[in-house]
């Protein structure tokens, strides 16, 4: 008897995460509703076609693709190229997300149920990390300068994204995050992901649901639940990752006129001086690097020194 099968697939980007990948896929075939389809974009060396061929997890429909040099955005827009046309809805599981048993069937439930309006679902984060700086973040002040939020989900005219965290009953929000969520297929008709994101890609989930979200509706779906697991690598040094951070978020407010450069700028000053606490609180050198690579990031971002200055390629489809 062949599996019953959900209306979606999903598309994995992946790059020398061997042991992740192969976690995630045992989390996806023990399922009791299996995807449609499972597209493999592989970014990284060497290859992990070894794994994704292994007869474990036979019952999977895998299409297994190479996409060099490793892009997260590139290898995501790579894959939905990819997709099987009987797949009504196509969603995205980072390497390193593990399902819980049954998550596949409570999303292909609420689907069922939900309505036009509805863009994209994402499922229930059951270890989600605590929100940095947590306290300085629920003052009343800092709510009303648009710089953060105690509400999940929101994202305010800093730019910056309020975490959801685990839900106990199925939330709507303003944006969501991409590595486990699944999304009406029709989206993909109009919007992609900005490749501009390059690399590690931090931020194109904010920049990519956010856009989604001016035309759909968006929910994190209780039962629905996965855990993100999170690779011991990836984000780079303490350096690389507050530059990053800067010189995306400030990319990302400038593509939405809505948006306050200015409080954005604000919001990474006091990013900059909560990791210089951190730092002579934990007297790790990571936060060190990451108020310095943030203060570079902003630097890099004004208009007289922005590389991406004219680029127009920023995640929506041309017709």
């Amino acid at each position: 008897m062949a599996a019953e099968r959900a209306r979606f697939a999903f598309v994995v980007a992946t790059k020398d995460r061997p042991a992740e990948l192969e976690r995630l896929l045992w989390s996806l075939a023990g399922q009791s509703l299996l995807p449609e389809q499972v597209v493999i974009v592989d970014g990284g060396e060497p290859s992990v076609r070894g794994i994704v061929e292994r007869p474990a997890w036979a019952g999977l429909r895998i299409r297994y693709e190479r996409c060099l040099p490793p892009s997260a955005t590139r290898q995501r827009n790579r894959g939905l190229s990819l997709v099987d046309p009987a797949a009504i809805w196509i969603g995205f599981l980072d390497d390193d997300a593990v399902l819980a048993p049954g998550a596949v069937a409570r999303m292909e439930a609420f689907l069922a149920g939900a309505g036009a309006d509805l863009g994209g679902a994402s499922f229930n984060m059951l270890n989600a990390p605590q929100a940095f700086a947590a306290g300085l973040k629920g003052l009343p002040w800092v709510e009303r300068l648009g710089i953060y939020s105690g509400r999940p989900g929101q994202v305010l005219a800093s730019g910056f994204q309020v975490l959801v965290g685990r839900v106990d009953r199925t939330l709507d929000v303003r944006w969501l995050g991409t590595g486990a969520s699944v999304w009406r297929r029709e989206v993909f008709a109009s919007y992609a992901f900005d490749e501009w994101f390059g690399g590690y890609s931090y931020l194109e989930d904010l920049d990519f649901s956010y856009r989604v979200g001016k035309r759909y509706r968006l929910a994190v779906v209780a039962g629905a639940d996965y855990e993100h697991i999170h690779a011991p690598h990836g984000r780079g040094s303490g350096f690389t990752f507050g530059r990053r951070e800067a010189r995306n978020r400030l990319y990302f407010v400038r593509k939405n006129p809505e948006l306050s450069v200015a409080r954005c700028c604000l919001t990474l000053v006091l990013r900059i001086a909560i990791s210089l606490a951190m730092a002579a609180r934990t007297g790790r050198p990571y936060y060190i690097g990451r108020a310095f690579g943030a203060l570079i990031g902003i630097v890099q971002s004004q208009p007289w020194t922005r590389r991406e200055a004219g680029r127009d390629d920023r995640g929506e489809r041309r017709q």
